[in-house]
């Protein structure tokens, strides 16, 4: 992820990536037939954990607002908190080419599948309006907490992304709430 993050994918050497993990050239090659391979796996590894606390999150939450803070906190402090896999997700994947971000996208589907889950509770305990459009709405809130998180890395992290949370969550709550 680091060599990725600081190079780009497209000069990032498996060599290089060999070293920072530790290994010789030829043991990356045993496990990934080309770059995209490593890149692909290394992103639904880091996506797949991050699903994992947001279940877990999500799980123990009370209501469907609380449910969609703990997304919005979670994504926000896990990206704040590892500026690599921030610079990979925002900047490097829009980068790449279009099967490779096809394969990101499948990763991605159980994260947009969460949050509409987590709307569709919201109808039905009637704390979101019940005309929603889950799918649209899953789509704006996954949307704007990327914006955000790319908004802060292009200003060179002058703030905090956390303390981004609340206004966030407001924004989506006064447009969801009955």
């Amino acid at each position: 992820m680091k060599v990725f993050a600081e190079n780009g994918f497209h000069k990032s050497q498996v060599s290089r990536i060999a070293k920072e993990a530790g290994v010789a050239d030829g043991t990356i090659y045993l496990y990934f037939k080309k770059k995209e391979d490593i890149l692909t796996s290394l992103f639904q590894e880091k996506l797949g954990e991050l699903v994992e606390k947001f279940n877990r999150a999500v799980d123990e939450s009370a209501s469907a607002k609380d449910a969609l803070r703990k997304i919005c906190e979670i994504h926000f402090s896990e990206l704040e908190t590892n500026i690599h896999m921030a610079y990979l997700t925002q900047i490097e994947l829009r980068q790449s080419d279009l099967e490779l971000r096809k394969e990101i996208g499948l990763a991605l589907k159980r994260y947009i599948i969460l949050i509409e889950n987590i709307l569709e509770r919201g109808k039905k305990d009637g704390s979101f309006r019940p005309n929603l459009d889950v799918k649209l709405v899953r789509l704006l809130i996954f949307g704007g907490m990327d914006e955000v998180v790319t908004s802060w890395l292009i200003s060179g992290q002058k703030y905090s992304l956390t303390a981004q949370v609340g206004p966030t969550l407001d924004f989506f709550l006064r447009g969801i709430e009955v």
